[in-house]
């Protein structure tokens, strides 16, 4: 059954497999010569070439030719990526920027005009507002996506692609994912979507309309902070481009032990994203009951502004909204400093969709600043909270407090 898994995603009858059964047997197989029942490392750099390899294409990503062509373990994860995504095919590549890199320079040429979200990656602002349009001659416009009116009054007649960020990094802000994909595709543009802050277990942004799905792999799709990847989910006429430019030339290829490890990570993920997004809610409302808290940023609170569009977007009944919150407290620069200090549990780290539960400061000279909502002036956090026993997050926070004299 296995191997009909990989390519299928059903089950004998013809009935589509749940996410988790999915997750489980996607991209895995039998080994053919050992006959183990996981699939094994290949850390080969090349392969046996036939008997007359004069006619190859040698930029092909077909066949096992070359490592930074293509390999095995990074097919198995993009067999499983693009039907978890919804899509035609994935492309995986070395991280998380690589594949938005690669979207950008793929689909963009000189003269084009890109929209963005004003809140992305800081690796997306700085491609999107300064090396795109100062080294290749890309026009650039950063607008507050979660109105779907910025974007329509930003389209221009040569905007080709409007990249959203959502839940947007670091400040929550959702984007509605149907009314955009129409937009853009009314101006015969593409839309792509940094999905990273959602997972596909809990927004398949492909359903909702998307041409271009992007995921840090690196974070919750892995899982355990200890590779590196990203995933560009699309159809297979763009993913096409993206290999043969990317991932052959510019050499972006993953490693075959960071696709192995992902892979491996990736078989618990509907289980992590249900305590991901547990815990995440439970310590936003605690959080928000407390006086010494000035706000909380997270799409699933009734007080989020945008928290219709983040649940009627949900891929399915057990889906939510993400481990990932922002908050910030009614204290000085020292005093969001000293409350970090104090903490046991949470770890003081940047990134996210780890086992334990990260925690960041950001203070008040980001470069992004100017586009942050007015609350987030004054430094916040954003915490990413980890699978540890919710209480004993709730139990460390409020220690913190108490200790930080806040």
């Amino acid at each position: 059954m296995t191997s009909d898994l990989v390519h299928h995603g059903e089950s004998f009858d013809g009935t589509p497999l749940g996410f988790a059964t999915k997750s489980i047997h996607l991209g895995n197989g039998v080994d053919a010569e050992t006959g183990a029942i996981r699939r094994p490392i290949t850390l080969a750099n090349a392969y046996a070439l036939p008997y007359d390899p004069s006619d190859i294409n040698w930029s092909s990503s077909d066949v096992n030719l070359y490592t930074r062509n293509g390999h095995p373990n990074q097919r198995y994860l993009e067999a499983k990526l693009a039907n978890l995504e919804g899509t035609e095919d994935a492309v995986v590549l070395a991280s998380g920027v690589a594949a938005l890199a690669a979207t950008f320079t793929t689909l963009l040429d000189r003269g084009d005009h890109a929209i963005f979200s004003d809140t992305t990656y800081i690796a997306a602002y700085r491609l999107l507002n300064q090396i795109l349009p100062e080294k290749y001659g890309i026009e650039t416009s950063i607008v507050d996506t979660s109105d779907p009116q910025n974007i329509a009054a930003a389209i221009r007649p040569n905007t080709k692609l409007v990249h959203i960020e959502t839940p947007a990094n670091p400040t929550l802000k959702v984007t509605d994912i149907e009314a955009a994909a129409k937009l853009a595709h009314d101006a015969g543009a593409l839309l792509s979507v940094d999905n990273t802050f959602n997972s596909p277990f809990n927004v398949r942004p492909a359903d909702l309309g998307a041409d271009v799905v992007i995921e840090s792999l690196t974070k919750y799709i892995n899982g355990h902070g200890d590779a590196l990847g990203g995933a560009i989910a699309t159809r297979k006429a763009l993913t096409d481009r993206i290999r043969f430019t990317y991932q052959v030339n510019y050499g972006g290829i993953i490693s075959p032990f960071n696709a192995w490890l992902i892979n491996r990570g990736s078989v618990t993920l509907p289980l992590r994203m249900r305590q991901h997004n547990a815990s995440a809610l439970a310590i936003a409302k605690h959080l928000e009951s407390l006086p010494q808290v000035r706000f909380v940023a997270y799409p699933g609170l009734e007080s989020h502004p945008h928290h219709d569009v983040a649940a009627r977007q949900l891929a399915r009944p057990d889906a939510g909204f993400g481990g990932v919150l922002s908050f910030g407290l009614d204290t000085d620069h020292d005093g969001h400093n000293r409350f970090v200090s104090k903490l046991n549990v949470i770890t003081s780290a940047v990134s996210l969709g780890h086992d334990e539960s990260l925690i960041v400061f950001l203070g008040e000279d980001d470069e992004r600043q100017y586009l942050y909502p007015e609350e987030f002036h004054r430094g916040f956090f954003r915490l990413a909270v980890g699978l540890e026993d919710t209480d004993d997050l709730i139990r460390d926070i409020d220690h913190a407090f108490a200790e930080a004299k806040l």
